[in-house]
């Protein structure tokens, strides 16, 4: 357990993840308040602190104590201008109802996520996380050492950028705690470098549904004026589209870290062989990939893609 300053209240609110912190003023956090939030963050993995709605700067200048600041590299803020507060209006077309952790088709993905809910109906569009830590230590003896030993390709086809793309591993270490967590989501994770395409759909699926099983999450109900902030190395989330009404959040972005796996991988990138056909079109994604990062593994099989795809 972690030492809370004085004055401070914890209650949490799953058996995966998640609590509500009480007592801290977010706007005037000393040292030991950052430390203590530190803490409780890798402990939690996804920390509510109510009645807060801090201005801009103060959320800008809360967020730089845990690191540099981005904005979003694809979306534009639909009222506000500033360059490190990314916001979603749902009457501009912002809700995140799919399930995703924070800009995986970058190579450093988003370390942490910190949202200011602006606005937000009296009913409806409650925001779910789920534990990375539990899905993966759940998965069978079997599943877990496939996983340990494949990558996947991530991609900004959501954003309307398929050229944005990653490759990560499927378990990622965190490097704070050491504990393996399952990497891969349904909105930006596109296949699984080291099997075929249809092999990567089937397994993709699973593994996907998977980390949405009830018992590996938390849900929580806003109020305005709300903070939130999680681990993107240990979390997904999704927004229920479930309201009527404006619903408006802020959020800044800490910069992530290289994304590191138990191992290299246990495979060589899955090529097509033989000629061009049809169902060439599965293998697009990863075959641009592969051809600006490890031409070398497409070989002589380079020229069945080239031309209609």
């Amino acid at each position: 357990m972690t030492n809370l300053p004085s004055g401070w209240n914890v209650t949490r609110l799953a058996g995966a993840l998640g609590a509500e912190i009480r007592g801290p003023d977010i706007s005037d956090v000393s040292a030991d308040d950052v430390a203590a939030i530190k803490a409780l963050l890798l402990e939690h993995m996804v920390l509510f602190f109510p009645e807060q709605a801090p201005s801009v700067d103060a959320h800008v200048a809360f967020g730089r104590h845990f690191g540099e600041l981005e904005g979003h590299p694809n979306l534009k803020n639909a009222f506000l201008d500033h360059p490190e507060i990314f916001e979603l209006a749902a009457e501009q077309g912002g809700v995140a109802d799919e399930w995703h952790t924070d800009i995986t088709f970058q190579d450093s993905p988003a370390l942490m996520s910190i949202l200011h809910m602006v606005e937000c109906p009296e009913v409806g569009g409650d925001t779910m996380w789920s534990s990375l830590y539990a899905a993966y230590e759940e998965l069978s003896d079997p599943m877990r050492e496939l996983c340990d030993g494949l990558t996947a390709l991530h991609d900004a086809l959501p954003h309307n950028h398929p050229e944005q793309m990653a490759v990560h591993p499927v378990v990622r270490v965190h490097p704070e705690t050491g504990r393996r967590a399952l990497y891969v989501n349904e909105h930006f994770t596109r296949r699984l470098v080291e099997m075929n395409a249809t092999e990567s759909d089937v397994m993709l699926r699973y593994l996907t549904n998977w980390v949405q099983n009830p018992r590996f999450t938390v849900r929580y109900h806003w109020e305005p004026g709300t903070v939130a902030m999680w681990d993107n190395r240990c979390t997904q989330h999704f927004v229920l589209n479930d309201f009527v009404g404006q619903r408006v959040i802020q959020r800044v972005t800490v910069m992530g870290d290289r994304v590191e796996g138990v191992n290299a991988p246990r495979w060589e990138p899955w090529v097509r062989p033989g000629r061009r056909s049809a169902t060439s079109r599965h293998d697009r994604q990863l075959h641009f990939w592969l051809k600006e990062h490890q031409p070398g593994a497409l070989g002589e099989r380079k020229s069945v893609f080239e031309g209609d795809l």
